[in-house]
Order: C-alpha cells, then structure tokens, then sequence
C-alpha cells in the first residue's frame, strides 16, 4: 500500500503536472495552427505587434486610439508590422481603413497592416449574456482569443479593448510579450459599493436585486469573486496604460502593478479643432446648438440629454422654446444600438420634444438624430455647437468633452471620473474651463446658465481657456509618442526574469 507521504506527493505532482501539461497541449495546438494561417506566411521572419480589437470599425474614441497606436508603430517604429484581429467579417480590409480614414482623418499604410478576422465575436457580445454578463463576457473573450491565437501569434500583443482575461491566455500559449491600453475597469470599486449600498440607480444593479438584501449579498460575493479574478488577469500585463486618473485608481487598485502602469491620456484631434474660429459657424436655423457627441451606448445616458433639454426648455418659456436645438450625434454599430436610437425617438415625443424629420404640427424641430456621421459633417457640427453636452457617469476619460474644448463650445460634462477629475478643471490661474452637472435638474440649470445668463464675451473667455486647457495635453501628437516610448518600445525587449 501507498503511505500517506507518496499519496500526497503523487497528488501534488497531479496538481501542478496537468495544469502544465494542458498549456504544453494547447501551445503546440495553437502554434500548429497559426503556422498555417494566411497571415503568418505573409509575415514570416517579420517583428509583428498584434491588436486585439473585436470592434474596430466602431468609430469610437477607442477605435482613435487603435489606429492611432499603429500610425504611432508605422512612424516610429518602421520595421515592425501590424496586425488588428477584429470580429468585422462583414468590412474588408481596405473598409477598415477607409473608416479611419473618413472618421478620424488618419491614414494609414495599408502595407504596414494586416488583419485576422475572427468569426466568434458574439460570444463577447453583451446580448449573448442577459445575466452574469461579465464573467460571460470574461470567459466568452477566452474563446474569441483562443481563435485568434490559433491563426496568428505575434511578438507582442496588446489588448486594445479591454479583454483582460486575453492577457494571461496570450502569456501562456504564445511566447509573446503582453501589454494593453485599458479605457475603463471591467469591474470597479465603486461598482463594488453600489451593489453593497443597495443602489438601484446605477446600470450595474437593477431593482429586484437592489431590494433584496439575500440577492444583493450574492450578487456582492459574485463581484467580490470576479474582482479576484480580474485582477490576476491583471498582473499578466507586461506593460499596462490607462487613460486617466480614475482609470489608474482603480487599476492600481485591482491589479496591483504600479511600477508597470503608466498614464497616458487618450487621442484627441485638437489640431484641427483649435483651428476652428470661436465664432460659431452659421447654421440652418436661427438660434443656438446644443451638441452631443456619443456612441448610441446605454452608459451613454442620452435619455438624460433628452430630459435634460425638455427641462431647461420648460422652464425657460413654459411650452418650450423654439430657438435652441439639440443635436445627438454618434456611432450606432448593431441591432441593439438601432433599438436605442428608436427609444429614444419615442422619448422625443413623450417629453413633447419634436424630432426632425418627423410629420407633426408644422413647427420647426427641437431635436435631430445623427448616426454614423462622417469626419467633415462632425468638424462642420462642432464649428457650429454652442454648448457640447456629456451625460455619462463616470466616463474613464471624455474624449468628446476634449473634443467640444478644443472646438469652442462651452462644454456641460458629467461631474465623475474623467471629465471631472482630469479634463474639465480650471487653469493654473483659475479660469473657468467649462461646466460640470450630475442630474437633469442640475443640466437644466447649467443649460440656462451657458446659453441665456451667460454673456458673450464671457462664453468666449470660457471657450479659450477650454482650448488653451487641451490643445496639447490631449493632442494625437502627444499620445502616439508616448505609445511609442512607454508601450511599444518596452514590448519589443526581452521580458526581464523577474517579471
């Protein structure tokens, strides 16, 4: 008979010998089938950076970042090549870089790009899992990287979206080196105390869970548990950016690797903005604009632009007043986005709102839908905005609210995270650089202030310490330096014993 001591030696070699034994399994599966992908004969014997970017044709403010990290690799670093695996299987290569091209007015050499297009998105589509969405997220971009590695591996991967659980897989099954770009925590310490507080007003916990105090010390345990996880995924990070100080705080928080995460804020265009005159263009209607800038997102909260609006309107005549308009313009990317866009439609009409286009009682529009709209109609919308409105609640950054400074527009963020923390704060000298409100009554009020209390020549004082604020800090020039300095260039040397 065996004694207790070999028992438990062969236990442990069990323990630690079929972990090992699987990763060996699945490395050489991988590498078989990656040495036989279309992608790694085009690039053998090249240095690759890869990006994993499932929604690269979103046209969001991380999609700017993407291209803008490859234009910062093809400038600065020319003898690397690039790859983007992407879920867009019904855009081709060259719709990709047209998007970018028409979006964002960054060209890219196409020679220097190469993309993977992976057909399993849907597993990380939020839809695929009505309940325990992150963790099904979290597990479902397993899948989707496992079919990225398995057609392709680079000397260096960088998650460009925020699939962090793709860290450790990447780590493990390839011998590349790891790094990423993390726009928002999947999971936050303050979503931590939200569903401890009982709050029923937030996204990450709804009113059945919030009543029940059963339901919301389960549902705690269950965030408790992924925050674990999340933060392992974490660590596997050779080198980590985040995009503001909120984002760093709780990074640094969960993760816990200071010494290997660094600040670098996202991509803005404000060359071009700040060009544009303080003057506002003329429109094609008498009156002011308020502009919104935002993908059709739920955590976008346009409903609270809505509301907002129909408010201040309200309260500034009684019925409404005719001569300021609001204009919500953004990416819709899916079915789901669609369905947003129609909500909010109707919400138009129950706030007595009328939307252009729509037959009604013959008066001119209060507010007008703008999807998907291109470079040159954006820069053409921003010249003409008076006020730029951000509703959503701890944004990581606000790379709309950068964009409404630098344009001109006397801005109206959201006070939380990014816009408050990092973007809309006053100058070295004090000058005021915008506004900051948190719910409709407190927009409704800061509407009437920029748009009907405030004077002129003050709006115009305001709309140049905004620009002065971010026509630099926030520029695409100084970001893709950074990228190439403080990513890149780490990426490319050999990971350190130590690490």
């Amino acid at each position: 008979m065996l004694d207790l001591g070999t028992l438990l030696l062969a236990c442990g070699v069990l323990l630690i010998g079929a972990p090992l034994l699987l990763i060996l399994l699945l490395r050489f599966r991988a590498a078989q089938s990656a040495a036989n992908s279309q992608v790694t004969k085009a690039l053998r014997g090249q240095e690759t950076v890869a990006f994993f970017h499932p929604y690269a044709n979103a046209g969001g403010g991380g999609e700017r970042v993407l291209w803008c990290c490859i234009r910062s690799v093809q400038q600065n670093h020319p003898g690397v090549a690039c790859v983007v695996y992407t879920g867009d299987t019904d855009v081709t290569a060259a719709g990709l870089l047209e998007t970018a091209q028409q979006r964002f007015g960054l060209t890219i050499n196409a020679a220097g790009v190469h993309f993977v297009f992976l057909s399993k998105r849907h597993w990380v589509e939020a839809s695929s899992w009505p309940r325990f969405t992150l963790i099904g997220q979290s597990l479902g971009s397993l899948v989707l990287g496992w079919e990225a590695i398995c057609q392709f591996q680079p000397d260096v991967y960088i998650d460009s979206m925020g699939y962090a659980f793709t860290l450790p897989l990447f780590r493990l099954l390839s011998s590349c080196r790891v790094g990423c770009y993390v726009h928002y925590p999947t999971i936050s310490t303050d979503m931590l105390e939200q569903v401890r507080g009982r709050r029923s007003d937030v996204a990450c916990n709804d009113a059945m869970v919030a009543r029940s105090s059963i339901l919301s010390a389960a549902k705690l345990l269950y965030y408790k548990a992924f925050a674990t996880l999340y933060g392992m995924a974490g660590k596997s990070a050779d080198v980590v950016l985040v995009n503001s100080s909120w984002t760093r705080g709780h990074i640094d928080t969960l993760w816990a690797v200071p010494d290997r995460t660094c600040t670098v804020y996202p991509p803005c265009d404000t060359a071009v903005l700040a060009g544009l005159p303080l003057e506002r263009a003329a429109k094609d209607f008498t009156g002011k604009l308020v502009l919104s800038l935002a993908q059709f997102r739920p955590e976008k909260n346009h409903a609270l632009q809505l509301r907002s609006f129909a408010k201040y309107r309200q309260q500034k005549t009684g019925s409404g007043s005719p001569d300021v308009r609001l204009i919500l313009a953004g990416g819709c990317r899916d079915d789901g986005d669609r369905r947003r866009v129609e909500a909010l439609q109707k919400l138009c009409s129950e706030l007595g709102l009328h939307e252009e286009g729509k037959e009604g009682d013959g008066r001119e529009w209060d507010v007008s839908f703008r999807t998907n709209v291109p470079l040159k109609e954006m820069q053409i919308l921003l010249s003409q905005a008076d006020v730029g409105l951000h509703t959503m609640r701890d944004e990581h950054f606000g790379i709309s609210v950068v964009e409404f400074m630098a344009a001109g527009a006397v801005v109206i963020a959201h006070n939380s995270a990014g816009p408050a923390m990092d973007i809309v704060t006053p100058l070295a000298d004090g000058r005021r650089t915008g506004m900051l409100a948190s719910d409709d009554a407190d927009y409704a009020r800061k509407l009437r202030e920029a748009l009907d209390e405030t004077s002129t020549e003050d709006r115009r004082k305001i709309a140049e310490a905004a620009r002065e604020a971010v026509r630099d800090r926030f520029s695409q020039e100084a970001f893709e330096e950074i990228v190439a300095q403080r990513l890149i260039a780490p990426l490319r040397k050999p990971r350190q014993k130590n690490t």
